[in-house]
Formats: C-alpha cells, structure tokens, sequence
C-alpha cells in the first residue's frame, strides 16, 4: 500500500492484474445557450452599452492649441464623434477653390549653367568664412588690416648672394647688423 510495498513487491502481481479496456464516452447532443441567456458572461447590458471616451493632446509648433477626440465605444462598433482640426486623419476644413479642373500646372524645367572661375571666387567669398572664428569675419578684416599695417613699419631685409655653400659670411653680416 505504502512506498515502500510497490518496491519490495516481486512484480508478479502486477502482471496477472487483468486488463481492462476503456469504454467510448458516450456521445452527448451539443446544447447552445442564446449569449443573454448564459450565466457565466456575467452582466451582458453592462458590456452591451456605449461609453464616450475623450483624448486630449497637446499642440505642436506648427500646429498650436490643444487637440481633442471624442469616440464612442461599444462591444459591437465604434463611433467617432468629434476631432479637432489639425490632427492627423481628421479633414480639412478650409478647402480650396480648383481652378483648372484637375488639369496639372506645367513644371518650371532649370537647368544649370556653367559659372566662370571669377563668379566661383565670388560666392566662396560668402559669409561663411570664417564661422568658426572667433570674432566672425569683422575679426578676420581686422586681422588683415592689422598685418597689412606691420608689413609697412618692419623694415625690408635685403639678402645678399652667398659666394660658396657652408659659408659664415651671411652670418657675420648679420651680428653687423645687429651691433650697429
């Protein structure tokens, strides 16, 4: 009866243990309830009615103000009542006069055209020059002037012609120059 006889028993007794066969189920007629009529659907007017519901949403930077939709929800079908204007899947409610009955307007063909070397300098010119700079491009002319003007002061250094590769000669110019 316990554990411990199934594992101490020879097994011979489960072997003469006659056999015996399943009987078929028998076959039962199929009995639908009307879904009102069910008990186990709990209260059906209750899932039967309609309830409004209403979504709010804030407005966009192209779109201001705020967005509403009203639908009306049941079991069986759903209803929208109300959208405002501006959401996506709504309609327009400005429509548009159509002149040309339906007839497309002919598309303006531009082809580019070559530009020379001078209009190419030109436009590299632009104001984007120099937008990382700080200061912008009114530092950058500031800039130019400046250099433009210490060109002028600094004196011009003359080279002379150096006679032969390794020479000194150049050298001792300059501390001439530089004591005198």
């Amino acid at each position: 009866m316990g554990l411990f006889d199934r594992l101490f028993s020879s097994g011979s007794d489960a072997k003469s243990a006659p056999v015996t066969k399943r009987q078929p189920a028998k076959k039962t007629e199929a009995m639908f309830l009307d879904p009102d009529a069910s008990s186990s659907l709990g209260d059906v007017n209750l899932m039967k009615r309609s309830n409004t519901i209403r979504h709010t949403f804030p407005g966009s930077a192209d779109n201001p103000g705020n967005k509403e939709m009203v639908v009306e929800v049941s079991s069986m079908e759903t209803k929208l009542d109300r959208m405002s204007e501006g959401m996506p899947g709504g309609v327009a409610s400005d429509q548009r006069l159509n002149l040309s009955g339906g007839v497309p307007t002919p598309v303006k063909k531009t082809f580019p055209q070559q530009m020379s070397a001078a209009q190419l300098d030109q436009r590299k010119k632009g104001s984007s020059a120099g937008v990382n700079v700080p200061g912008g491009p009114a530092a950058i002319k500031q800039e130019k002037e400046e250099a433009a003007a210490a060109k002028t002061a600094q004196p011009q250094i003359t080279q002379q012609p150096t006679g032969k590769p390794g020479a000194i000669d150049p050298f001792r110019q300059m501390v001439k120059d530089l004591n005198s």
